[in-house]
């Protein structure tokens, strides 16, 4: 074990400068864009170019729908820390939780109905939903 500090790892600021330059980039010098400044063209082209917008297909049951406009008939919800299933019928889901209710309400109650990781403190219990297309 060595009483080095951590800092002798990084670099001194003009070696990140020289590292900086040598890449092409711009130098430290620049000031970094705040709140009030305009975005550069090259964000609103990535933004744009994303190529995770408008990839859900239409008649996938998104998280903040209400169950009356979701169009399938069996609605499935996934927990990401126990990687359980639980499937409930459109019908079922309506009879027991109303129409307006969001399928984001709905299929974390049916996890936590049926959790099975419970550790006694609040923000640890319970699943972690995933809503998946069926």
């Amino acid at each position: 074990m060595s009483d080095r500090p951590a800092s002798w790892r990084m670099p001194t600021p003009k070696q990140m400068e020289k590292l900086v330059t040598s890449i092409g980039g711009k130098a430290a010098g620049t000031r970094p864009l705040g709140p009030q400044d305009e975005m550069p063209d090259e964000y609103w082209q990535a933004v744009l170019n994303d190529a995770y917008v408008g990839n859900r297909p239409l008649g996938q049951p998104g998280a903040g729908q209400r169950l009356s406009e979701i169009p399938q008939h069996i609605l499935r919800v996934s927990c990401r820390r126990c990687e359980r299933i639980v499937e409930i019928q459109k019908a079922d889901a309506i009879r027991l939780y109303g129409q307006q209710a969001s399928w984001k309400e709905v299929g974390q109650r049916l996890l936590d109905n049926t959790c099975q990781n419970r550790t006694g403190r609040h923000e640890e219990d319970g699943c972690w939903p995933a809503f998946e297309p069926i």
